[in-house]
Parts: C-alpha cells; structure tokens; sequence
C-alpha cells in the first residue's frame, strides 16, 4: 500500500496536536523528538504491527505483568566518539552505555518470559543481539560514580597508594608547622586557609619573613599573607608529579576500554534506536488511557464503522474543562461510499468531519483510536482533506480558485482505494453555479469509486445524494424548540439549515426575517420548511423505535420466562405420570401382600405363605418376561414384513400420512391425558389441603392432657405426657422425660376419658 497522505492533510486534520500531546507521555528527549515525526505509514504490515505493538503495551496496564522501567540516556555522543580511532570516553559515558545495555537486556529477559502475553514486543527486542559483554567490561574498569577503579592496572594501584602516602605525609609536616608557628604568636586568628586546593599558613603581614616558605596570596587588606610552609613544598611537588602520572595511566586505561567497546558501537545504536521506539509505543499507550482509546477491528475489506467515536483532542480540553462530548456513530462501505451531511452552521458538521479523517489518520500511524472497541476500520492509500478557509496571500488566489486547484488534485488521486474529506463543499462562488460545479466534482468522485464524507447547504447536492445508489444524505440534530444544536449525526436524510430560526434566536428582528424570507423563492423555503419537518418527524420515530425496541426486549424475556415455566410444568407433570403409575402399581402388590398376610394371620402356616408368594412372584415375573418377548417379537415383525413387502410410492405416501393422522391423535391423546392428569391433580391438591386444614384447626382446637401419646411437630419419637404445668408439658419417652411446650407438640392418640 504506498502512502499518498500529504503534509496538508495532516495539517488539515490538526494530527500535530495529537502529536504533541503524546510527548507529554514520553521519557526521554529522542522519544519527543521521534514521537513529532510521526507519519502515517505505507506498509499495511508495519501497521498492524505497530497498533499491536501498542495494545500490547496498554494491555500491560491491567494485568499483573508491568513492563520494566526502560528510561535511558542518549548515547549519541559516546556513539559518534567510538566511530573516531584514537578517541576515549570519559567514566560517566562508560555508565551510560553500560546503563543502556543493562536497560535493553532487563528487557529481553522479561519479553522472552512472557512471550506469549507480548508477542509482537517480543517480536521486535529478538531482532536484537543479547550481550553482557558491555556491561562485563565497564564495571571491571569503572565505579558506579563514573571514576576509574583502583584496580583497573597494577600501575594506577602503585600510584593511588604513592598518592595516599605523600598527602599523609603532607598533612604530617603542615600540622607541625602549624603547632610551632601557632605557638610562636605569627599567625592570624583563622591561622590556615586553601588556595589553589592547597593548605596554607595565615601568617600576620608583620611577621612573614619569620616563616620560611612560599607566599601564595594575601588577604584583601594585606594584613594577612597565606604561606605554604618550606616543609610541605617538597612533598606537594611530589604530589602534583604523581597525580600527573595517575591522569596518564587513567587515560592510557580509557583508551584501552574504549577500544574494548567500540565492535559494539552498531550495536549500541540498534539499543538507542530500540529504546527510542519503546519510549514512543509506551507514549502512545499512555495517550490511550487518556482518551480511552482502544484497537478496533481491523477489516479486509474497505468500510469505515465508527461507534460512539470522540474527536481526541476536542475530548481533552471538554475533559479538562468538565464538559460533555457527545460521540459520533457512522458507517462508510461498499454500499454506502459517501455521506452528504448538512444541517445548521454551528451543529458540529466540521468536527464529525474532522473526527473521521482525524482518527483514520492516527490509525495509520499506529495509534489507538477514540471509540467502541467494535468499531470496524480498513486502511486508504490516500486520504485527500478541503478543510476551511484557504485563501492563499502568497499565491494571489481566492478561497474559492485555491479550492479549485484542490479539486483538481482529487480528481487525479481520487479511486477505490482513496478517502476524501470537503468541509463546505462548492462554497466560494455564485451558489448556484458553484452547486453546478459541485455536484459534477462529487458525481465524478462517485464513478471512480472513491469513499469520503462532504459537509454542504447547497439543495442540489443533497438531491444527488437521494439519488444515487451508494451515496446518502445524514444531518447533524437541531432543536427546533430550544433552536440549539445536539451535536449528533442522524444518517439517512438531509438536514434543514434553520437559517431563519437561527437567526430569529440570535436576535435578528422579526421585520428582518419576514423582508428576507420574501426575497426567497417561495418554493425553496416550502422545500426547506419540509425537510425541518421531516427532520423533526425522523427524530420522534427514532424516539418511538428506541421504546418500541425496549419494549420488544422486555417481551422476549418474558417470553423466554414463560416457556422456562410451561417446561417446568411439563416436567412436573411427567413426574406426576410417573408417580401416579408407580403408586398404582405399588398398591396392587399391596393388595396382593395384604392377602397373604390376612391369610397368614388366620391359619399360622408359613409354608403355604411362602409357597404362594414365590408362585405369585413366579407369575409376575412370567407375565413381565411375555410382554417383553411380545414386545420384541411384534417389532421384529413389523421390521421384516417392511424389509420383505416393497412399497411403491403411493403406498409409502399412504404410510406416511396414517403416520401423521397417528402421531397427531397420539399427541391429542397426550393432551387429553395431561388435562385430566391436571384436573386430577388439583382435585387431589384440594382435597388433601381441606383434609390439612380439618386436621390443623383440630389439632388447634385440642386441649392436651395427661395420658395422652404425642410427638414433637418435627420428630419421630412417641411419648405420654405426664404432666402439664401452665404450657409446659413433661413427657416420658420411657427411657428418659422431657419438657418441652404444648405449642411444639403433635398429637398421635388421645388417652382414654
């Protein structure tokens, strides 16, 4: 995809702002640098990477995985001193590097970790080498304050200790001098002072030629000379010979560190280079969070879906000001290339327009944008902008011939891959030759394929965008009550441009409005009075299908609730079946027990019992395994004869409709059953529930008294009660008694009166 996006686009769409907000965000000066020449790229794949490069980082925010800390120093210097042979790094550029390297492999180690959560920040840090060579190196010559370390050469450790000895010695001799001068009544009150980073003697002016040695200074007034004393001289010349060696050895070992260092120089700027990038992914990360910016869906084919999507930065400055921002929904595709959006000056046509271009820009760029995360976007070769007022001094051309030469650009870029912007299209010239000139602009637009958003007053334009197939007219919502703009895009019809209310709310008398509505054909302003009609009916049928929509939703759910009880009551009922026929069956073997035991009772013989139960489980078991070879056999029948009988098509269709005729009287029997089921049930129900309240208003009316056999209301145990004091009974369980109130107690027999 080769970028056609210009410099006046960008400018156009105000993207410098954007641009400048994310420095904020960065942490270092080639980070802000890099972040303000930022373009929207060329390569379809450099994009995805970088947008998911970024949501990697955003995402890093949320969950438990920080990214580390990765600000650095710019090593450019150091970087330009190791491509010069000869030339050595002082100490603190040693640590800049070995900082730099140290930051670039914490992060290797944590992408390679967790690579899975950051794939394509991984991704980009394992094209570069991993090494601790460099940092090896450093710290074995350089201290963490940037100084060479003492054991970097046997020959700086000889000279650092020389060093130590002659100062100590140095001290030694001044601090006798010092005691036998003091004692001796020559020096000043202060008696010592430093010039030149050496210890001197305050001596009093009268008695400088007493102390042998060299006169370094005097004070302001001359009635003090400072005077380094005869003994220390020696040892300072010492000193300043060594320390001219140690600076020697100190270089001598830099030169050879830097030499150790600089095959890494590439290297080194692959880390800066990396580090730069990171810094601006983090910023763009961060300016997400902001502007509650998120990664939309991103399209194969050419549509722009924008949900809920907010201007940036006219989301920051309503957000810092407290004030709301209303967002904007819209669709561009195939079916719909182009909108023709119109309405009243001030409704917020020009932002919308802004808003689209803005955030396709910032898109291509690799940024997060300002809407729905179901927002769907595609990617343009070309994005071409005509966006206010663009009278050029310099070249002597007027707004509107400057916007011809612009429309002349687009007719050249303009294709299926493009994406137009016009803010107030055809203005500039005589209205209705200007319209002429307009609506072939955008017809040609439109046979080449080309995608964009037009804002416009002109009739005619909003006409073609009726007429044609992929083209339709939006408005931006006014207020005809309050006359006040609503800020929000309606797709689907031309908007009026209010300009008579507008003007009758900003105080323009009345006589004025009527003289100039007078003026106008009256034609138009019929046409014009039915599109605010229009408009306003659209608005109140929005209003309707958003309830009608609500109460749709409500009666789906109570619907689905509905059909969740009726299958609640189906299962009951099929349980009920289940226990009624189980209960029919348990009582016949009931029965049938009952007898052998009534039986049993009255003659004792347990052999005739038990040679009649077995005969009868002998029977039953017969009778259960007929019917199950019955069963088997009847369906294995019924299988061969249909596997040996051929059937011819009318007799299949024959087969088929008694099929139906019984599967639908089988389904009217079931219907039938579950009824009476039903009303048997609730018969059962009532009876029982009157039988419960009989027993409850007995149990009730009963006055408890001492023989009596009861229970507790939710246990099983029987006892007598043997006696009542007020409400409280004691009842003996005949191992043990127990008291508990009359309240608690089930009567089970009543003790004889």
């Amino acid at each position: 995809m080769a970028n056609k996006i210009t410099q006046k686009t960008l400018n156009d769409l105000e993207f410098d702002f954007v641009l400048q907000s994310l420095t904020e965000y960065c942490i270092s000066d080639l980070g802000r640098k890099a972040v303000l020449q930022l373009k929207p790229l060329s390569n379809k794949q450099n994009i995805l990477v970088e947008l998911n490069q970024t949501n990697e980082y955003l995402a890093s925010f949320e969950n438990e995985n920080r990214i580390p800390n990765h600000f650095f120093d710019d090593i450019t210097k150091e970087i330009h001193l190791l491509q010069i042979q000869d030339s050595f790094l002082e100490g603190i550029s040693f640590l800049h590097l070995s900082a730099t390297s140290n930051t670039v492999n914490t992060l290797f180690k944590f992408f390679k970790k967790y690579k899975d959560y950051y794939s394509f920040l991984f991704k980009r840090i394992e094209e570069i080498e991993f090494t601790a060579e460099i940092i090896h190196s450093i710290s074995k010559i350089i201290s963490p304050f940037g100084e060479v370390k003492d054991n970097a050469s046997e020959e700086l450790k000889y000279i650092r200790k020389e060093i130590n000895s002659i100062r100590g010695k140095i001290g030694s001799s001044f601090t006798k001098a010092l005691s036998h001068y003091s004692s001796s009544g020559y020096l000043d009150e202060i008696k010592e002072s430093v010039v030149d980073n050496q210890r001197v003697l305050a001596v009093q002016a009268m008695h400088r030629k007493k102390i042998k040695g060299s006169i370094l200074g005097s004070s302001k007034t001359g009635s003090i000379v400072f005077i380094a004393p005869q003994s220390t001289l020696q040892y300072t010349r010492e000193l300043q010979n060594l320390l001219y060696e140690e600076q020697e050895e100190v270089v001598k070992i830099l030169k050879n560190l830097t030499d150790e260092i600089r095959p890494f120089r590439n290297l080194l700027i692959s880390y800066q280079i990396y580090l730069t990038h990171l810094d601006v992914v983090s910023s763009k990360a961060k300016y997400a969070i902001n502007i509650d910016a998120c990664l939309p869906i991103i399209s194969n084919e050419k549509k722009i879906f924008l949900r809920d999507a907010y201007h940036p930065v006219l989301l920051e400055k309503n957000t810092k000001n407290k004030i709301k921002t209303i967002p904007q929904t819209l669709t561009l595709n195939e079916k719909q290339r182009i909108i023709v959006i119109s309405g009243p000056n001030a409704g917020g046509k020009s932002i919308t327009l802004k808003t689209i271009g803005l955030l396709q820009v910032m898109l291509q760029s690799g940024l997060l944008i300002s809407a729905h995360e179901k927002s769907e976007m595609s990617f343009f070769e070309n994005i071409v902008t005509d966006i206010g007022d663009n009278q050029s001094i310099e070249n002597q051309l007027s707004t509107y011939s400057y916007r011809l030469k612009n429309m002349r650009y687009f007719l050249q870029k303009c294709n299926k891959n493009t994406l137009f912007l016009i803010d107030e299209f055809g203005t500039g010239s005589d209205p209705e030759l200007g319209g002429a000139i307009a609506e072939v602009f955008l017809e040609e637009f439109y046979e080449k394929g080309a995608f964009g958003v037009i804002t416009t007053h002109y009739l005619n334009l909003k006409v073609l965008a009726d007429e044609l197939e992929n083209m339709v007219n939006a408005n931006m919502q006014f207020d005809q009550r309050s006359l006040n703009p609503l800020f929000k895009l309606d797709t689907g019809q031309a908007g009026s441009s209010f300009t008579f209310e507008v003007a009758q709310k900003n105080g323009i008398p009345f006589s004025l409005i009527n003289r100039a509505k007078k003026k106008v054909e009256s034609e138009k302003i019929r046409l014009d009075k039915t599109i605010a009609k229009l408009q306003k009916e659209r608005s109140l049928i929005q209003k309707s299908s958003q309830i009608l929509e609500k109460e749709k939703r409500k009666a789906i759910d109570s619907s689905d609730k509905l059909q969740e009880m009726q299958d609640k009551i189906q299962d009951k009922i099929n349980s009920f079946q289940e226990l009624y026929d189980h209960n029919q069956k348990m009582l016949v073997y009931g029965r049938k027990i009952n007898e052998f035991t009534n039986k049993y009772f009255q003659n004792n013989n347990k052999k005739e019992l038990l040679a009649n139960y077995l005969k009868w489980v002998a029977i039953e078991q017969a009778k259960y395994e007929k019917l199950k070879d019955g069963n088997k056999k009847q369906k294995l029948k019924k299988d061969i004869s249909e596997i040996e009988k051929p059937i011819s098509n009318r007799e299949r269709k024959k087969i088929n409709q008694k099929e139906r005729i019984v599967q639908k009287q089988k389904k009217e029997r079931l219907q039938k059953v579950e009824k009476e089921i039903l009303t048997k049930v609730e018969k059962v129900r009532e009876k029982k529930q009157k039988i419960e309240r009989r027993i409850a208003a007995q149990k009730s009316d009963y006055q408890f008294k001492i023989d009596d056999t009861v229970r507790l209301i939710d246990g099983t145990a029987k006892g007598t009660i043997e006696k009542i004091e007020k409400s409280i009974a004691t009842i003996n369980y005949g191992f043990f008694t127990a008291k508990t109130n009359v309240d608690q107690l089930e009567l089970v027999k009543s003790a004889r009166p």
